[in-house]
């Protein structure tokens, strides 16, 4: 931490959270690693997919996502740079693990968006964005790969803002692109950054700033890339949108980064930019309004549960996101939602697999608390007033099913704990059948590769081998409480089944089915969420 001492406004206005997300493969693991090596976390940036050692990216600690180069799961991660103290959600990028990316999303203050200069804007980057959008946060972009031979600059900024519909403003603007790529021009500073790329991105990058106009700067681009930068200039102060900050702090605006997560080029440039422009903790909506994250009555929620982060102890850790007020070393809260008090005993921050026993916290931190069982997605923990509440995390409704039962019988106990404890973490859904007892349970996700994740886990971290059969069900809906299910006329492609809270549920094979059972049934709503949030 910085040695520096900070009053409590000063703790809280320097504090940003934000997430960063992106379509699978765009660099996202990469550009937060490099956000460590520039805060001083890391001496040393290995690539996720390096072929030049066999390092890991920090923020991946999932044994499978080091096998795969993949992230599946949100790592949390806390370093300072400067004089601020910086919280970066770092997301799944598959869509398979998109419902964890959503929830997590909702800790956040800003958002990183991610994008490959190669490939645009793509699927994923839609239903993310789109979320963003929906709550309001600002997004920045950061247009990355740009030592490798892309499309066009101005075609990129043209698809951004027609696949996303969001208007955008370059902050910085590349100069090359491929093995041509030297640096940027920063159109708020009004100079050139020229990069020296080091240690193949290992280390940070060299920069030489100066005036566009400076004749040493034609020398060292060349003039044919050097005329080139003094066009694209003109044309996007004449054709582009101005820096708007309102528009941009409403996520009506993005500002637009270019560089190369893997080299370090226009990475420095970009955080620093990013923290000056991006907003300190927000107001948090709640059932008694807008809490203020300066007031002193520290309040919080739960986004995210992580078993067995540590697989020596096998522990659990309940992701709570601070809201307001400030943590004090072995501080008594009231869980709301239990209607009871709790010991936040021994909180940590973390650095990956790495964490630090916290002794204090603020508003826009995120500390892991040990989590005997008695926290849910969506809880609100708070020092005064029991009676305050934030916002609901959504259940996202499965879109893949399979029968799951455990092949050792002497194993139950083992089976039945892994189970629950994964789906209070929310990457699976677990419905059993009327009169069908334990044994045999159904498992929903939002995306197939959970059930490769899933089997892996229970393997890995609970010793059971399971037996697994797909289930030809795409669609689950809730049934309204007040309706008799000893009336229900189904189709015979449909299956009845009840949740974790015991809620009747419906199985369906298309939407022929559900359109089918409304009509013949009297009185049934079939809802595509459940009726209460995690």
């Amino acid at each position: 931490m910085s040695s520096k001492k900070y009053n409590y406004s000063e703790e809280i206005q320097r504090r940003r959270t934000f997430a960063i997300i992106s379509h699978p493969d765009a660099g996202k693991t990469t550009l937060t690693e490099k956000f460590l090596l520039y805060g001083g976390a890391i001496r040393e940036a290995g690539s996720v997919k390096s072929r030049r050692s066999n390092k890991h990216a920090v923020s991946d600690w999932m044994e499978i996502e080091k096998q795969r180069g993949i992230s599946v799961t949100s790592s949390v991660l806390q370093f300072n740079y400067q004089d601020h103290c910086i919280n970066i959600l770092d997301t799944p990028g598959h869509q398979d693990f998109s419902e964890d990316t959503y929830r997590t999303l909702i800790a956040a203050d800003s958002a990183v968006m991610v994008i490959d200069s190669n490939k645009g804007v793509e699927a994923q980057t839609k239903k993310l964005f789109q979320v963003c959008k929906m709550r309001g946060i600002p997004i920045f972009t950061f247009i990355n790969k740009m030592d490798r031979l892309g499309r066009d600059p101005f075609d990129l900024i043209d698809d951004l803002e027609e696949a996303l519909g969001i208007r955008s403003y370059p902050v910085d603007w590349p100069i090359g692109n491929g093995k041509d790529f030297r640096g940027v021009y920063n159109r708020l500073e009004k100079r050139i950054e020229l990069f020296n790329e080091g240690n193949h991105g290992q280390s940070m990058a060299n920069i030489v700033t100066g005036e566009v106009t400076d004749d040493a700067f034609r020398l060292l681009l060349g003039s044919d890339l050097h005329d080139k930068l003094l066009e694209d200039i003109e044309l996007l102060d004449m054709a582009g949108d101005d820096f708007d900050l309102h528009k941009i702090l409403s996520g009506a605006l993005t500002p637009v980064y270019f560089g190369s997560a893997l080299t370090n080029f226009g990475v420095e440039p970009f955080l620093q930019s990013f923290l000056d422009i991006t907003p300190p903790p927000m107001a948090r909506k709640s059932n008694m309004g807008y809490i203020d994250p300066e007031d002193k009555n520290f309040t919080g929620f739960i986004f995210k549960i992580q078993a067995n982060m540590d697989p020596n102890h096998r522990d659990r850790i309940a992701f709570l996101r601070i809201c307001s007020g400030q943590y004090e070393k072995g501080m008594t809260v009231n869980h709301v939602n239990m209607g009871k008090k709790v010991k936040l005993a021994q909180p940590q921050q973390f650095m990956a697999q790495d964490r630090v026993i916290v002794e204090s916290a603020y508003s826009g931190d995120i500390i892991g608390l040990h989590d005997p069982g008695i926290y849910n997605i969506g809880d609100t923990l708070t020092f005064d007033n029991v009676a305050l509440e934030y916002e609901g995390i959504p259940q996202f409704a499965p879109e893949f099913f399979m029968k799951i039962s455990t092949i050792n019988a002497m194993k139950r106990k083992q089976f039945l704990k892994g189970l629950n404890q994964l789906a209070q973490e929310g990457t699976i859904q677990v419905y059993r059948r009327p009169f069908a007892g334990t044994e045999e349970l159904i498992v929903g996700v939002v995306g197939v590769l959970q059930f490769e994740v899933l089997e892996y886990r229970l393997t890995h971290e609970y010793g059971v081998e399971i037996n697994t059969q797909r289930m030809p069900y795409r669609f689950i809906r809730w049934v309204n409480d007040d309706f008799d299910m000893n009336k229900l006329n189904l189709t015979m492609d449909s299956l009845v089944g009840h949740d974790k809270d015991d809620r009747p549920v419906i199985f369906f094979q298309n939407e022929w089915s559900i359109r089918m059972i409304q009509e013949r049934n009297k009185g049934l709503v079939l809802r595509e969420t459940s009726l209460v949030t995690l």
